[in-house]
């Protein structure tokens, strides 16, 4: 339909056999980019101006049309591959339909923000650059399913980014060779995450609610500062598991780190009873630290929950329990780390302090 559809024309270069249709309804622009005859062009432009102000179309100028040869179509691009700074694009943008973009050793500080308007991409390869920072507005590719940020100087992932559309569909995140010390509580709302590369950052912990990546298969830590890992690694289903390389402590369960306070603060007491009988609360009816304080309660070997006052200790955890394949941890041939345990009270570390002591 053209008749009162024409929003603009576009005729700079129509001497060099160029120029662009804009279209109201579909909002398009038809770019008639290769080289054409410009007659024929003035002419073609020149008819589908009077079919715009609703023109007869027995007086439109146009001759006959001769089907398009394959070869003269030009497809819309979707992939699109740079790896050096020479051939990066300064002065054109990227097509709108790219779904697929590698931009590798461009020395990039910072994410174009022409990237952040490819509303198609799936793919987004952004390794081997100098980026330090992520922008919020990358949780806006509502489409991305493949971030690769490896070799990059990253020192954080933001929480914003865990909370922007990501969450649903990121699948697969490579974060390795980077500086980054932790990852924000909000990372393990990225619930469709299969596969996660933390390799050689500088990682002292892991998300305490890593558990939450129910669908996550293909975890690799290695060459990190790991001491433990979180309580919360017992929930994981992994397929395969690298965490080799990493510092991990001694396991202790004789040598208890107790912060229990007895008797129990009016605040614990409600804290525990609010996550043990699952009441909702939300930062409209709390103080928003107190509802961040919640999301991160430790679960005691019994099942309750415990805020600020509990008893710490490690113990050895098997990783053929959460994953089929586990690269060794060490060069001695071992698949075991040391993972940390809670207890509510002095009677649930009792208990646990008998049976370890009657199993060794």
């Amino acid at each position: 339909q053209v008749q009162q559809n024409v929003e603009r024309l576009f005729t700079r270069f129509v001497e060099e056999g160029k120029a662009t249709v804009r279209l109201r309804e579909p909002a398009v622009d038809l770019c008639l980019s290769k080289a054409a005859n410009v007659i024929n062009l003035k002419t073609f432009l020149s008819a589908v101006r009077l079919a715009h102000q609703g023109s007869d179309t027995g007086v439109l100028p146009l001759s006959p049309l001769v089907p398009a040869k394959n070869s003269d179509v030009e497809k819309p691009k979707t992939k699109m591959i740079i790896t050096s700074r020479r051939d990066y694009p300064l002065t054109k943008s990227f097509p709108f339909s790219l779904e697929h973009l590698q931009t590798s050793y461009c020395k990039l500080a910072r994410i174009d923000t022409r990237v952040l308007c490819l509303k198609k991409l799936r793919k987004l390869d952004l390794s081997h650059n100098h980026i330090k920072q992520l922008p919020a507005t990358l949780g806006d590719l509502v489409c991305l399913q493949e971030l690769d940020l490896h070799d990059n100087h990253l020192e954080a992932f933001s929480g914003a980014l865990c909370s922007s559309s990501l969450q649903k569909s990121l699948q697969f995140l490579d974060l390795s060779q980077n500086q980054i010390q932790a990852l924000p509580i909000e990372f393990c709302q990225l619930r469709g995450l299969v596969q996660l590369r933390l390799d050689d950052n500088a990682l002292l912990r892991l998300p305490c609610r890593i558990g939450q990546l129910s669908r996550l298969r293909f975890l690799s830590a290695a060459r990190n500062k790991l001491p433990f890992l979180p309580s919360d690694f017992r929930k994981l289903c992994l397929e395969n598991l690298d965490l080799f390389g990493n510092p991990f402590e001694q396991p202790n369960p004789l040598v208890p780190n107790i912060q229990l306070k007895i008797p129990l603060t009016l605040l614990e007491c409600a804290a525990r009873a609010t996550v043990n009988h699952r009441i909702p609360y939300s930062c409209h009816l709390l103080p928003s630290h107190l509802c961040k304080d919640l999301e991160v309660a430790k679960t005691c070997r019994c099942g309750s929950a415990c805020l600020s006052s509990f008893i710490q200790i490690t113990v050895t955890m098997n990783l053929h329990h959460v994953a089929h394949t586990v690269v060794l941890v060490d060069n001695m041939g071992g698949t075991e780390a040391p993972i940390l345990c809670y207890f509510c009270s002095l009677d649930c570390y009792s208990q646990f302090l008998d049976r370890h002591l009657q199993s060794n």
